[in-house]
């Protein structure tokens, strides 16, 4: 199994997001999607969970979970969603940041926004896989 990792800082909404479209869009059973936060938060945000639901996708039973060093030598592929000083370094060998603004605190459009950019990235990874 490779993994492909979707890395926040809290892991609370763009990450957790990712990690979702990517098991709902890959058919690719060599592959499962995964993420992680430096500091994750207790829950997942309440803007993340209504988007994706208007996707068809229920995120509201995830929790954040911590990055750990073993997910970060398992990961194929790394990705950050753009939390630049609160991610942590991982090798730049297999790390992209998608350099994605956090939604949190914004209002639910925002959210959509940043979903429907992050669907965008996650199809055409999913395409190249």
């Amino acid at each position: 199994m490779k993994y492909i990792l979707f890395v926040c800082t809290e892991n609370s909404a763009r990450s957790q997001m990712a990690e979702a479209f990517f098991n709902f869009h890959n058919k690719n059973p060599e592959y499962i999607g995964i993420s992680a936060g430096a500091n994750p938060s207790k829950t997942i945000k309440q803007g993340a969970v209504d988007a994706m639901k208007e996707k068809g996708i229920d995120i509201s039973q995830k929790k954040p979970k911590k990055l750990a060093s073993d997910m970060v030598k398992k990961a194929a592929k790394i990705f950050t969603m753009g939390c630049a000083d609160g991610c942590p370094v991982t090798p730049p060998d297999k790390t992209s940041d998608w350099e994605l603004e956090d939604p949190a605190g914004k209002p639910i459009e925002k959210y959509r926004e940043v979903r429907d950019d992050i669907e965008r990235r996650v199809k055409k990874l999913v395409s190249e896989i």
